[in-house]
């Protein structure tokens, strides 16, 4: 999964290099994220949100003990919902767009031109939220039976159709940021589009086969209340599904705590609004960043993990539960806390070889630089919380999360007023970094009181070894980039080359150092490894 994620983020920072070349840090930039904000917070909302809090524990709860068939029904009762509903938002997006602009960006109500074309792009982009949640729903449904890399691979599609859009249909328009916004919204019906066949290979459906229903009436009647679910046209109304019914219980209060990394986006681009031109740009990039190892890896294992905490619960297995989430939460810290190292570190050169051509100035990477450093304090914790965060869902338990997550929001809306006077956006980024910090402690408190004890010392422990090992690590390539070549413009190839050998170096005295540190993940993995080219 995380190899997928990887070939997607790859792509992705191609994209924004195509984007940053074609229009910089500039105010039509700024109008783009802002429309785009807005699909994207809601696809948290309806799709990632819904399909990985509620549906997939729901899925493999009816999966383990009813059988495939009934989970297949219980899929197309999902699907028949996402259509209906998020088709509705999806229209009701379009006509009130001007609304939702006023509200997300109040900033821009007082300059008719950045409005109207916010207004414009958020219309062209709003059926992305359907095609992403019929993407995420087959996504949920796959890794149940755990298909993981089809599904992860998907969203390299959205990045490709975006670059091709960009390239080719840019100077179509007047407004050349409209081909980004057809490709976002494209991009994501192509998403979904991708997982259809692995998604009949594993016997789901999007209507009910005649097979199905010869199955059932071959039952003979020996089990009328299940017959009855099966939800033929004769049968029980598709929406009284029993299954459906325990997702919505659990959507709500799941969404919402699954979406609040991005509702802590949502104020920052409210308040960014008000700043000066470029500063949602910044936030952006620099934001897109420190999503490279979050969706690699916290992302990755949240989703990963989740099918398997959920079995654990629906069988009772505690012990187990306990036992794997310890495991992936120490794993994760041990490779995410060296990237949020790295990226503190080598800031500047990452932005540099990235961003800075064409439109994109030194200024520019300036300041990208400066939020990203106070965004990547917090990856630590933004990764953390998604772990923390299946295991709660998996208990079917969405309302503890839910409820640290508000109080995440509040502290993140608080910071961020206190903030951005002094700071500018670098406030904005901190102050989401001292939100994620906040809601992960909380979190981490409440897990351990309610499973009583997992394996506190242990994590803490090995989360101190892997913070040392990882300062060392940011002290050398920090040391190993300081020139003056990351302040001048070109020079692409000698900057990647550059670049990658002072990550390639930090990677190995992160790993020594471990080594001496008697890391129990380092072993953990140098084993796997030795076993998979032992060929066992």
């Amino acid at each position: 999964m995380s190899a997928a994620t990887l070939i997607s983020r790859i792509l992705g920072y191609i994209k924004d290099m195509i984007l940053a070349g074609y229009f910089g840090a500039s105010a039509k930039s700024d109008v783009f994220f802002v429309a785009f904000r807005i699909p994207n917070l809601l696809r948290e909302l309806f799709a990632e949100g819904s399909m990985s809090a509620a549906f997939v524990p729901v899925l493999t709860e009816t999966q383990t003990k009813e059988g495939r068939e009934a989970a297949n029904r219980l899929v197309r009762a999902v699907l028949a919902v996402v259509l209906l509903v998020v088709g509705a938002v999806c229209i009701l997006g379009i006509i009130f767009a001007p609304v939702i602009v006023s509200l997300i960006a109040p900033g821009f109500v007082h300059e008719p031109v950045k409005f109207a074309d916010a207004v414009l792009l958020t219309r062209i982009m709003f059926p992305f939220l359907l095609f992403i949640s019929l993407a995420s729903l087959a996504m949920g449904a796959l890794n149940t039976r755990g298909v993981f890399f089809i599904p992860a691979l998907a969203p390299a599609l959205l990045n490709v159709v975006t670059i091709v859009c960009i390239v080719t249909l840019a100077s179509q328009f007047a407004n050349p940021i409209i081909a980004v916004a057809i490709g976002i919204a494209l991009g994501g019906l192509v998403q979904f589009l991708f997982q259809v066949p692995a998604f009949w290979r594993q016997g789901f459906t999007f209507f009910r086969s005649e097979k199905a229903g010869e199955r059932s009436q071959e039952s003979g009647g020996q089990n009328p209340a299940k017959d009855a679910s099966r939800l033929t046209p004769h049968a029980s109304p598709l929406f009284s599904h029993p299954g459906l019914r325990r997702i919505g219980t659990l959507v709500i209060p799941a969404t919402f705590g699954m979406a609040v990394a991005q509702i802590n986006i949502f104020v920052s681009t409210i308040l960014a609004s008000y700043l000066s031109d470029g500063s949602i740009t910044y936030l952006y990039y620099s934001m897109r960043l420190i999503q490279f190892p979050i969706g690699i890896f916290g992302v990755a294992m949240g989703m990963a993990i989740l099918p398997a905490l959920s079995e654990h619960a629906a069988k009772k297995e505690l012990g187990l539960l306990k036992e794997d989430f310890s495991f992936a939460l120490r794993l994760l810290f041990f490779i995410t806390v060296p990237a949020m190292a790295g990226l503190i570190a080598l800031q500047m050169p990452i932005v540099n070889t990235l961003f800075q051509r064409g439109e994109f100035t030194h200024a520019a990477s300036i300041n990208t630089a400066q939020a990203l450093m106070y965004y990547a304090v917090g990856i630590w914790a933004i990764v953390g919380v998604r772990t923390i965060t299946s295991t709660f869902y998996a208990m079917q338990d969405t309302k503890t999360p839910v409820k640290i997550a508000a109080c995440g929001v509040i502290i993140n809306v608080i910071a961020s007023v206190a903030l951005m006077g002094p700071m500018q956006h670098n406030g904005l980024a901190l102050a989401n970094s001292i939100a994620a910090a906040v809601n992960f402690l909380l979190l981490f408190y409440f897990l351990r009181d309610k499973l009583g004890g997992i394996g506190t010392k242990r994590i803490v422990r090995s989360f101190a070894k892997t913070c040392a090992a990882a300062a060392v690590m940011g002290i050398a390539g920090w040391v190993a980039t300081r020139s003056e070549l990351w302040t001048t413009s070109g020079q692409a190839g000698l900057k990647a080359i550059f670049l990658s050998g002072a990550v390639c170096g930090s990677i190995g005295l992160y790993l020594a150092v471990s080594y001496v540190l008697k890391s129990e993940e380092l072993l953990y993995l140098t084993k796997k490894i030795h076993e998979r080219f032992r060929g066992r």
